[in-house]
């Protein structure tokens, strides 16, 4: 976990650490815990390849690390890992990037053959997160089909209050897991992260999916999530997903720094990109 605990804090929150060494706490009915391991080995990958139907995974893929957020009440279970995005990777199947050096390239899976570009080897996922309504506690590999009970998400007009998120309230559990990343044959970034902060009132998680593909094409694919605990009733959790992409040429015409060294963090140049789509969701907790 980044960031020490303030174990007075903890108290007054009613909220406690995991035990067994676990990375999480446990407040207000829910069970949040962050999971980060190395990288999948040769015969991991191997595995995933046959699992997904697919000769190219990222350069770095954690497979085992996970975010887990658990409502022991309600049996909710909202979860990510980098599977399931390569699921949704595989499934969207998006025309691969056109890039002037392409025909260059060489991947680091077969470099003495000639590469052929036929697959969105940037790695985009429509993916924001998995879920599911778990009928007993038992813990199942995150790579299994897990999904006994699909959760229900309805559209809706409410907004994510993020002047609420700035306010001074303590900071009780802060972690960033990376899923995957690749660097584009040194031509740019594909990266795909989830960040956490749990404080006294709620829970707040951006999964961030960012791709810069050098002089060509940038997209940010981000879905936020906000759980506001309540007292004695169902939390109220809302879902705002935002998918951003432009091209440099596109920013150029704008007045905008053509050069590649200008985009390195996403957070900072997030709003020169045109929204591609936006909607938020609230979550129906089950009875």
């Amino acid at each position: 976990m980044e960031g020490e605990i303030d174990k007075e804090e903890l108290k007054a929150a009613g909220a406690q650490l995991l035990p067994d060494g676990r990375s999480g706490l446990i407040i207000k009915g829910w069970e949040i815990e962050t999971r980060k391991f190395p990288i999948l080995n040769s015969l991991n990958v191997q595995l995933w390849e046959q699992k997904l139907q697919t000769s190219h995974l990222p350069e770095m893929v954690f497979g085992e690390s996970s975010l887990v957020l658990k409502h022991l009440n309600s049996d909710v279970k909202i979860h990510f890992n980098a599977f399931d995005s390569l699921v949704g990777w595989k499934q969207e199947k998006l025309p691969p990037v056109e890039v002037p050096a392409a025909a260059k390239w060489k991947f680091r899976s077969k470099p003495f053959q000639q590469v052929i570009l036929d697959y969105d080897y940037t790695f985009t996922t429509p993916y924001c997160g998995s879920e599911t309504i778990e009928k007993n506690s038992e813990q199942r590999d995150t790579i299994s089909d897990e999904g006994i009970c699909k959760l229900r998400w309805e559209d809706c007009e409410e907004q994510i209050d993020l002047t609420a998120l700035a306010s001074k309230e303590p900071i009780l559990f802060y972690d960033e897991v990376i899923f995957y990343e690749d660097e584009l044959a040194d031509s740019g970034v594909s990266l795909l992260t989830v960040k956490v902060r749990v404080m006294p009132s709620c829970w707040f998680l951006l999964l961030r999916f960012w791709l810069r593909v050098d002089g060509v094409l940038m997209r940010l694919r981000d879905t936020r999530i906000h759980c506001i605990f309540g007292e004695g009733k169902k939390p109220v959790i809302l879902r705002e997903c935002c998918w951003r992409e432009a091209t440099f040429q596109a920013l150029a015409s704008k007045g905008y720094p053509s050069d590649c060294a200008a985009y390195i963090d996403p957070s900072s140049i997030s709003q020169r990109l045109p929204i591609i789509l936006h909607k938020t969701q609230k979550l129906i907790i089950p009875d």
